[in-house]
This record gives C-alpha cells, structure tokens and sequence, in this order.
C-alpha cells in the first residue's frame, strides 16, 4: 500500500475488539504503511477529522500484548448511522474529502450488523463515484449473529465469562433453599438472536449441575409455561436458575421487558434498548409463588471482562484484523473478513474476504436443530460448535493488584 489506512470500531464493545486494532496495526507496519490512523469515536468522529496515530501507542510490541489486554473499545465506539445517500451525499464526500486530506488508502471498520451497512454504503459510493479508496470490514460481535461466518470475534470471550459466571451463581444460590429454593433469573444480552444465552449451556459439567432452563429469542415465550415451569422446578430442587434473553418476547411480538414498561428507548438505528427482563420475571414468580426470587443481569460486564477473556478468542480477533490488510493489500474492497471453520478435532479456523453485501443487516439465528424439543435448553451440536471458542487464557498485566489496560491521551 502506497497510502495512510484508517481503522475504527463501532457499535457495542468486546472483550477483543482491541486484538483486532492490533492486527490491522501489526499487518500494515509489516506492509511498511507509512501512518496507520485510528478513528476516535469511529465514523462520527471521522466526520468531524477526530484522528489519532496509533503509532504513538503501539510502535513496540509491549503495548500491542497490553492493547490485547484492554477491554472495550480503546479507540472509542458510537452508534452513528450513516444516513441514505440519495439527498446526503455532502456526508459522503465529507468522509473521502478527510480520507485525501491524510493520504487515506483504505479504511477498515471493526464492528457488527451495522458497521458492515457503513462499509457496504462508503463502498458502493466510492464505485458508484469512482473513488480509489477501499473499504473493508472487521467482524465482531458478541452477540454472534453475523451470516456467513462461523463465528464472530468477542463472542467466545462473552460466552466464557457468561458460563464461568453461572457457574459461581449456581453454586452460590445451592448455598441455601433448606425450606423453598430461591429462584434466580440471569438475564443476558441478545436483542433477536440467543446465541449469548446459549452459553448458558456451557455452565454444566461435573462441577456443576448447569442452569435449570434456557429461554432464548429464537422461541416465543410463553408466560403460563415459564410460570408452571418454575413451579415445578421448585418442588423438585432446593436451587432454581433460569437463564433468559434479554430479548424474549410474546406471541404478537412485544419483549417481555415492555411488558414492565412500554417506553422503551431507541438507538439511532431502531433498535429498543433492553433492560429488565430478569427483574420483572423475578417479580412476577415472587408475587405468584411467594417463593424468594433474585434477579441478576450481567449488562455490560458480559462484554468487557477482558480479565477471563478467550484465548482462542484473542487469537482470531487479531487474525480478522490482520488478514484484512492483507485483503486490501490485494486490491480487495467492499468485503468482511470471515472465520471458516475446517475442523473440530482439533479445532481449526481459517479465514476468507466475503462480500459486504450478503452480510450488512442480515442477523443470523441460533440454529432449530441446536435448541431442545421443549425450547428451553440446548443440545451437544451446540456445545461442540461453542466449547471450542472458550479455550485459553491470556493473563492480564497486573499493577498495584489490578489488570493494566492502554488508554489514549
């Protein structure tokens, strides 16, 4: 490459989002790219010439291993969504205008669903226009749900911390229940697709007895079922805990979230911001039953615990990073690097550029045949695709008794 590149990242945070920076940064100074900017705030801020040199940062090695380390988006994210070009395309000559005020080649933009919609539109602009500059995408999520793909990078650490956590619920709430059970529901993230809740199912071991029920969005839930569920759950065990989506819903569609209260908020791009799933559920078995009920949602700490992050995880975040360049290197444009799974024993995972188009607002479900004939659980096709992207630690860098994270100036 001849020119500067651009990475960014966008949308909500992972665990190694950062190890994706650090394999765009790795492979262009490989390349011998003169200057690779980072994005403050992603394509918001890009608009508004918010750049940073991100070889003040990780010009040697030690702060790429403590970028990895890092949780969250170390650049900075939004939630910006690039508006139709038909009637806005100043916005458009806005991003190439900055892209040649820096000698910009090529911009890669890590992010999911929606960051592939801002590749696809900068892309087809600048072929629609003419413009040399190329785009590609970086996946990550950890919500799963990109097609194509095997799997999404910020993913298997999600599902680690999500099944290691249950693991100390679980044990924590078989702790009491002497008399009646406690009844413990954990919500977790997944607005329409599960697969964060299925990680759930990775709790159970011979340590652990697992979670009690799983109920996902890829199902419609049902009130009077969960309740006669929980019923019988608490005259059958001395601990009860459930698992649920953030994003479950009703037969004519409502979350049940609204069904606590209908003013949901809305992101820039349409979607409803989820938020008290677990907490009206624990309310209505309480009122109910009368049993004692606890309600926990692990929020955000789902995608930022770098701290119990997977090395597998780590590994390939930095590989998409970097084999994006590659592809870009090649002339490539207007493609999402992919993760292609070629074995289980031993598990292995190669990778391929794809086509933006396929992949930009396409949301891809738990599959049917991994979800159990009551609609409450998950089977072994599920555990072995998930188990092995769970594998492997890498430890933090501790001072003063704390894991050491990189923070821009």
């Amino acid at each position: 490459m001849k020119g500067n590149i651009v990475v960014g990242q966008s949308g909500g945070p992972t665990a190694v989002i950062n190890s994706s920076v650090a394999g765009v940064f790795s492979a262009a100074k490989k390349l011998g790219v003169k200057k690779i900017y980072g994005m403050v705030h992603g394509i918001q801020g890009f608009l508004q010439d918010n750049l940073i040199d991100l070889g003040e940062y990780l010009d040697d090695e030690t702060g790429i291993e403590l970028l990895k380390r890092t949780p969250s988006a170390f650049l900075g994210s939004c939630r910006f969504k690039m508006p139709k070009i038909e009637g806005h395309e100043d916005v458009y000559e806005k991003v190439f205008e900055i892209m040649e005020k820096h000698d910009i080649e090529c911009l890669f933009y890590a992010g999911g669903n929606d960051s592939m919609d801002t590749v696809k539109m900068l892309s087809d602009y600048a072929a629609a226009h003419n413009k040399p500059q190329r785009f590609m995408g970086v996946p990550k999520t950890i919500d799963n749900d990109l097609p194509i793909t095997d799997h999404c990078p910020g993913y298997g650490s999600a599902a680690k911390y999500i099944a290691a956590s249950l693991k100390e619920i679980i044990r924590d709430n078989e702790s009491f229940g002497v008399e009646k059970p406690t009844v413990c529901i954990v919500e977790i993230m997944g607005r329409n697709a599960g697969w964060l809740t299925a990680a759930a199912a990775l709790a159970k071991g011979e340590d652990c007895s697992g979670v009690d029920a799983i109920y996902l969005p890829e199902r419609v839930f049902d009130m009077d079922k969960f309740m006669a569920t929980v019923k019988h759950l608490a005259e059958t065990k001395s601990s009860v805990v459930i698992a649920v989506s953030e994003g479950i819903h009703v037969a004519d569609g409502k979350y049940v979230c609204e069904l606590a209260n209908e003013n949901v908020a809305v992101d820039a791009f349409g979607h409803k911001q989820m938020s008290g799933t677990a907490a009206f559920l624990a309310a209505q078995v309480a009122a109910e039953t009368g049993l004692k009920t606890r309600a926990v949602e692990f929020s955000t700490l789902q995608r930022a615990a770098t701290h119990m992050a997977s090395l597998t995880d780590i590994n390939e975040a930095f590989q998409v990073g970097h084999d994006a360049v590659v592809a870009a290197e090649e002339g490539k444009t207007g493609m999402m690097i992919t993760l292609d799974r070629n074995g289980d024993d031993p598990y292995q995972c190669g990778t391929s550029a794809y086509d933006i188009h396929a992949i930009a607002n396409v949301e891809r479900p738990v599959p049917d045949e991994w979800i159990t004939e009551d609609g409450i659980g998950l089977n072994e096709g599920y555990e072995k695709y998930a188990r092995p992207l769970i594998m492997g630690e890498l430890q933090p860098l501790y001072v003063n008794g704390l894991p050491r994270h990189l923070v821009r100036k």
